[in-house]
């Protein structure tokens, strides 16, 4: 795979998220309290609210907009809800941040 630097683990505070542009669209990188860092798309497949903006609890992120909750590891809403967001790789080395743009475009076609 392709990896492409985002910026450092420090970059993103526990249980937050920062937003990286693509060509695809906007991409949510989370950190959990445990810093394990997951990207998924920045839009809820509900009605397309910002997951960025969403409070992270454990593995999952709620959307601001209507509470749908997201699993980071795997993309899809938790509960009764229905629909999924694409998941993204990310690595870790040291503290620089990585994702797969490749899958991204892979996934786009």
């Amino acid at each position: 795979m392709n990896w492409v630097s985002i910026g450092s683990l420090s970059d993103i505070p526990r249980r937050g998220a920062r937003c990286v542009a693509t060509p695809e669209g906007r991409i949510a990188v989370f950190r959990t309290q445990d810093d394990q860092v997951y990207a998924i798309d920045d839009n809820c497949p509900h009605r397309g609210g910002p997951l960025s903006q969403g409070i992270v609890h454990g593995t999952a992120v709620t959307c601001p907009l209507h509470n749908w909750v997201i699993s980071l590891e795997t993309g899809r809403a938790l509960g009764a809800d229905e629909g999924a967001v694409r998941t993204i790789p990310v690595r870790i080395e040291g503290e620089r941040l990585f994702i797969a743009l490749e899958a991204l475009a892979s996934r786009a076609a």
